[in-house]
């Protein structure tokens, strides 16, 4: 599910077809459609901070949507120790609604972000998230939005990089533009965030500005990509283990849809 940033997690759609029935009669088409992948990033960046210590990560998905409209899906990674008291790995419970209106997508739903393995601290947490997409000739835009209430998982009390800071709600704006380089078969996207508010994942800071340039290219079920992601953190505001995790850097990933 984390696709904000496009080219980092990139898991392109499959649909699953229907079997044929037995002699000449073909099966009705399926009211829904299944997708997947699995991929593997030389740095798993979520609105610009590492969350693997500069280190690759393994990431795989699973959906199944509905004609309707209607999806649900989850999506997972491994993570370094840092970001979730202990935990080893994030997975992404979602659910939600996609349609079009006027050649304009809106997409809105519900992630849940778990992560096992944490001891026992509260560093779950639920997050809406809501975004629209259209077309522009050869360009494609998407402005959207992710916010998070207070809950205990939004918290910094279990962290010392925080301070024992009170729990506090947050909210990600992001726009993105894209479109293909003519007889190259390659789309470059470029992904403009905001942060507000104060968390965990941040280091207890608030308000931060995270944008990156990926550029992707698909052969058969593969996608090979090429992002250089940054933020306007501080030199020194974000080291973990004595690495800079929010520093500028290129990252790579290749995916897999089955």
């Amino acid at each position: 599910m984390r696709t904000t940033l496009v080219g980092l997690s990139l898991f392109a759609a499959v649909a699953v077809a229907a079997p044929a029935l037995a002699q000449d009669a073909a099966a009705p088409a399926s009211e829904f459609t299944v997708t997947g992948g699995a991929a593997l990033t030389s740095d798993y960046r979520f609105r610009g901070v590492s969350q693997t210590n500069k280190r690759f990560a393994l990431q795989g998905t699973i959906g199944v949507s509905h004609s309707s409209g209607f999806y649900v899906g989850t999506w997972g990674s491994s993570i370094d120790d840092y970001v979730a008291a202990g935990s080893d790995q994030e997975i992404d419970l979602y659910g939600g609604y996609k349609t079009t209106v006027d050649g304009t997508t809106i997409d809105g739903g519900l992630l849940y972000y778990y992560y096992p393995g944490s001891g026992g601290a509260n560093t779950d947490f639920f997050e809406p998230y809501l975004n629209a997409s259209h077309t522009f000739g050869p360009v494609g835009a998407k402005v959207g939005l992710n916010y998070a209430w207070k809950q205990k998982g939004q918290s910094c009390s279990y962290d010392p990089r925080c301070g024992n800071k009170a729990k506090e709600d947050s909210l990600y704006t992001y726009g993105e533009l894209s479109g293909g380089i003519p007889g190259t078969g390659v789309t470059v996207t470029g992904h403009l965030g905001e942060s507000w508010g104060r968390s965990y994942l941040t280091n207890g800071l608030k308000n931060y500005t995270d944008w990156s340039v990926t550029a992707a290219y698909t052969w058969k079920a593969i996608t090979f990509s090429l992002a250089y992601v940054d933020t306007d953190f501080k030199k020194g505001e974000f080291t973990v283990n004595g690495r800079n995790e929010v520093k500028g850097g290129v990252v790579g990933a290749i995916a897999v849809a089955f």
